[in-house]
């Protein structure tokens, strides 16, 4: 079968997190939602997205086509109504497209205003707001275990002096841990494979830590949590979701936040992530430009990828950082600090040029080529921030 990964109009409100890729790329719980998607249904996957970043994730349309909203969370169930789908129908819960079924033709000439609905009775988790992304993490770390092949663990076989409070850990190959606490009383810890855990690590699950991905010495990560692939995280951290090759190396404390590739946050870096007078947390909205209630006491930081902070930055609660921004200097600076911003506190930009050696640079560093269409989607994302520096 062929799927397709729509964008809809969620794609706007997860702003910075999807200037540079589409929704199904990014990463809720254990797994992308892509590769959700592609663990419940085996088929051939591509994307209906922004014109900018076709190139780098391509649509592919075929005689007959499952076009699945990328915003959705699958389950089971969700997943049983998807598959039952016959061409012409689509799958609605309320006024949200979650899926249809459509032929080649219909769909390159775009005739879907015929498809006949099939109403989905049950209840949908997505992701509309990027905040959404560190609320249901949790749950859905519990969800992708059940889809991954990793095994039940034992701390002391990963290495010497480590505590297991629990039997819920889940292992991967090569793993490398000593003198590290595992509590899964509170949720499940799933460490995949090649991950390196330093000593003294206190981890309290539920918590995902990726691929290639190091936990620094003393740091202290709790639940619902995930340390993307090839991350490296010290200090304390709680609620937070690092999407993939991304650093906090050091101490500084991170909660109820989302972290996007590519990103470094400096020595003793601090987000707030709760303010003084307890009351819900103002986070910048991309659609209407403007701090909108999040409904949150607790949020943090929302970060876009390539972006980085230097050593003893402060950020208040719910700051929202686009791409490639580099923030330094002393004080707070904005909540809302826009893509290729260059120090963070004016209007000043971050040289595109010198933004995209930052970028090969550093992603050669994993050994990750950076590509015409990477520094083509940056190019895209500049020109875009700068409305938001006027």
């Amino acid at each position: 079968m062929n799927y397709i990964l729509f964008d809809g109009q969620e794609r706007l409100s997860l702003l910075p997190l999807t200037f540079t890729k589409p929704i199904a790329e990014l990463r809720v719980g254990a797994l992308t939602i892509r590769e959700k998607w592609a663990f419940y249904l085996e088929g051939n996957y591509s994307y209906m997205t922004e014109g900018y970043l076709a190139e780098k994730f391509p649509l592919n349309a075929q005689a007959d086509n499952v076009v699945i909203n990328s915003a959705v969370l699958p389950n089971k169930s969700l997943v049983s109504a998807v598959s039952a789908l016959e061409i012409g129908q689509r799958l609605i819960k309320d006024k949200t497209v979650v899926a249809y079924r459509i032929s080649g033709d219909d769909f390159l000439k775009g005739n879907w205003t015929s498809l006949e609905d099939v109403v989905y009775d049950h209840q949908i988790r997505q992701i509309q707001r990027p905040y959404d992304i560190f609320i249901l993490n949790g749950e859905e770390i519990r969800a992708d275990l059940t889809l991954m092949s990793l095994k039940k663990g034992n701390a002391n076989n990963l290495g010497e002096c480590n505590r297991q409070l629990g039997d819920d850990l889940y292992v991967g190959a090569s793993i490398e841990a000593n003198d590290v606490t595992f509590n899964t009383k509170t949720g499940p810890i799933v460490i995949d494979d090649n991950a390196l855990i330093m000593e003294g690590a206190h981890l309290r699950g539920p918590l995902y830590i990726g691929k290639n991905a190091a936990i620094k010495m003393g740091a202290k990560v709790y639940a619902d949590t995930t340390i993307g692939p090839h991350c490296k995280v010290g200090g304390e951290v709680q609620n937070v979701v690092f999407q993939g090759y991304s650093n906090k190396g050091h101490d500084g404390y991170l909660g109820n936040s989302v972290i996007g590739e590519w990103c470094n946050l400096g020595a003793d870096t601090n987000s707030s992530n709760l303010k003084n007078n307890y009351g819900h947390v103002k986070v910048f909205d991309y659609r209407t430009a403007s701090q909108a209630d999040s409904g949150l006491q607790f949020c943090g930081l929302i970060m876009g990828d390539h972006s980085k902070t230097g050593i003893n930055t402060m950020l208040n609660t719910g700051t929202v950082v686009g791409v490639a921004a580099n923030i330094f200097g002393g004080g707070f600076p904005p909540k809302f600090i826009p893509s290729f911003s260059w120090g963070g506190f004016d209007k000043t930009p971050f040289n595109l040029e010198k933004a995209c050696e930052v970028a090969e640079r550093v992603m050669s560093r994993r050994s990750v080529e950076f590509t015409d269409q990477d520094k083509a989607i940056l190019k895209h994302v500049s020109l875009f921030s700068d409305t938001f520096r006027q």
